[in-house]
């Protein structure tokens, strides 16, 4: 056993961001519902075309994908925003409609997330990128405990390398 696995903080988090609109419920690839029932082990909501387009009727605006010169910019706000904050940012992969950082803190995963989001978007309407109307994220954010050196290590190989592939089990 990882002589880390006793630990009552966890040493990092992977964050999983997604932008405004790209992965609603009721898609094939399956979520999460937010009302309780989001707990560890506990299963995904079905896919269901009609909830899919309930879920595509109540949207705001069309789904946010970033560019080039988004992704380049979140990128540089991450690194800004961990370095500001004293977070510890070990991999970053800026994709189309979602985030994925592995990051160590002794904040909560809550928090960093919300931090990134709020600077993200702050500096991406400052650069003229994204119009001051525009609803960038999606609500709230995926969160993963890393308890163990390990749990590290699978997290960045999947962020820098698997993006192909379902996101692992640290278990």
């Amino acid at each position: 056993m990882d002589e880390n696995a006793s630990n009552s903080y966890p040493l990092a988090y992977l964050i999983t961001l997604r932008t405004y609109g790209t992965w609603l419920h009721g898609e094939e690839k399956g979520s999460v519902d937010r009302h309780g029932f989001n707990s560890y082990g506990t299963p995904r909501i079905h896919p269901s075309r009609d909830l899919k387009g309930y879920m595509q009727e109540r949207s705001k605006s069309s789904p946010f994908n970033f560019d080039k010169a988004q992704r380049i910019c979140v990128l540089k706000t991450v690194k800004e925003v961990c370095e500001h904050r004293g977070y510890d940012l070990l991999a970053i992969n800026i994709r189309t409609n979602h985030v994925h950082a592995v990051i160590s803190s002794f904040n909560k995963p809550d928090k960093i997330a919300n931090d990134i989001k709020a600077y993200a978007t702050r500096r991406l309407r400052e650069n003229g990128l994204v119009e001051a109307d525009r609803t960038v994220w999606a609500r709230g954010r995926s969160r993963r405990y890393l308890w163990t050196e390990r749990h590290i290590e699978i997290a960045i190989d999947y962020v820098l390398f698997g993006q192909g592939g379902e996101i692992p089990e640290f278990d």
